[in-house]
């Protein structure tokens, strides 16, 4: 008998990976292993749920390949490390998940000796470059399928043919689309579609259920997230959800990120993460307090490299392991608990306790008295560098101000 070929399907459970299963069973004749990464984003009924269909829709094998742990280690703690924000509003959460579940992909289709991976992407967005860039650096010469692009499949017609062949899944199309992970979920269609219009309180999954304000205590220990409340996390990942928890009972962490696609054009999206903006805002402002000037700035540089390569699937740049040692370096007296109030829809910062807090010195209080220089030293130095200025405008007299 001849050998089926091998294909590892990347599974969400979703429509397009659905019938992507079932037709390159069917249809193709492959031997298909329906492969689920989970970088933090399914609960354990959704992967029980995944694992059912996978079977019902004709694969060989499931596989769940839970790469949480590996996401935080190699991309969370660095975007907290660099407060990544791309365009300084969007946590990067989808097009980082993408990354490690393309790497989980490819690593368990080396494994099993694959012919063949295959995803559901489109080809109007960027999770298609994200995927098939992935698999050509870490799986070469394996055949990259996407029906859903290659075909240029409308939904009904994915629905239709899953119908006609017995699998009665509701993927009735909702107006609303969502992607659920660790590090936020981020939420397209309906009025993002419309430039001018904002998403109503419907759109978000998670709604403000608390009144009034309280403290969020959040301490880290060079740079990683060590404890909520005082309450001590081994694991980040639990210190991570505990977090969101907190915060999206207050719907913090709402907004519209709008930015340059991978392909070139404009994309916009809504998202909420309360946990990732009430992270970074913390560290973001525990190091204003414990870096200097210099490692700021040269950090913020950087940081904002590191976000964009992450967006556009290119993770595997040697650089991004450089970048990822300087932000390490960076944390090494971010130390102490940063403390934010939080109000429904919003937070602020109040106020830090660190043994490497800079703002508490012996040499002066800023705007009160100085004591590690005399009046005439400052005279003197404000003197000197108000030099290159006077000697501009002395020679420059004509030039209005």
């Amino acid at each position: 008998m001849e050998t089926k070929k091998k294909v590892v399907v990347a599974f969400s459970g979703g429509l397009d990976t659905s019938f992507t299963v079932m037709y390159l069973a069917k249809e193709k004749g492959y031997e298909v292993y329906a492969a689920c990464a989970n970088t933090g984003g399914f609960s354990d009924e959704q992967l029980k749920t995944n694992e059912d269909n996978a079977y019902k829709l004709g694969a060989k094998q499931y596989v769940t390949l839970d790469v949480t742990q590996e996401y935080y280690d190699k991309s969370l703690k660095y975007m907290v490390y660099g407060n990544v924000l791309r365009n300084g509003t969007y946590p990067i959460s989808v097009s980082s998940e993408r990354i490690f579940q393309a790497l989980a992909i490819a690593r368990y289709a080396n494994e099993i000796g694959a012919d063949a991976i295959a995803h559901g992407s489109t080809g109007a967005g960027n999770d298609q470059i994200r995927f098939d860039m992935t698999f050509l650096v870490l799986a070469p010469g394996v055949e990259i399928i996407t029906l859903t692009r290659d075909m240029a499949l409308s939904r009904q017609e994915e629905i239709d043919y899953l119908n006609k062949h017995g699998f009665a899944a509701d993927f009735t199309k909702l107006k609303y689309s969502y992607n659920v992970g660790l590090w936020g979920t981020s939420i397209c269609g309906g009025e993002i579609l419309d430039s001018a219009q904002g998403l109503p309180e419907s759109a978000y999954l998670k709604h403000c259920t608390r009144e009034g304000s309280e403290q969020l205590r959040l301490t880290f220990e060079q740079g990683e997230l060590k404890a909520v409340n005082d309450e001590r996390f081994d694991d980040p990942i639990l210190a991570i959800q505990k977090v969101e928890e907190i915060g999206a009972a207050y719907a913090i962490g709402r907004d519209m990120h709008v930015g340059d696609t991978i392909i070139g054009i404009k994309g916009r999206v809504g998202f909420e993460a309360a946990a990732p903006m009430l992270i970074i805002g913390a560290h973001r402002f525990l190091e204003k307090y414990t870096l200097s000037k210099w490692q700021q700035y040269w950090k913020d540089q950087v940081a904002n490299w590191y976000g964009m390569f992450l967006h556009e699937s290119q993770y595997l740049e040697p650089v991004m392991r450089d970048i990822e040692a300087m932000l390490e370096s960076s944390q090494r007296n971010v130390n102490g608990t940063a403390i934010l109030e939080l109000h429904p829809y919003s937070y602020h910062t109040v106020g830090v306790e660190s043994a490497d807090d800079l703002v508490k010195t012996k040499f002066g209080e800023y705007g009160e008295m100085q004591k590690g220089w005399t009046a005439e030293d400052a005279k003197g130095f404000i003197k000197v560098t108000s030099t290159p200025l006077r000697v501009y405008y002395n020679n420059h007299k004509d030039e209005e101000i």
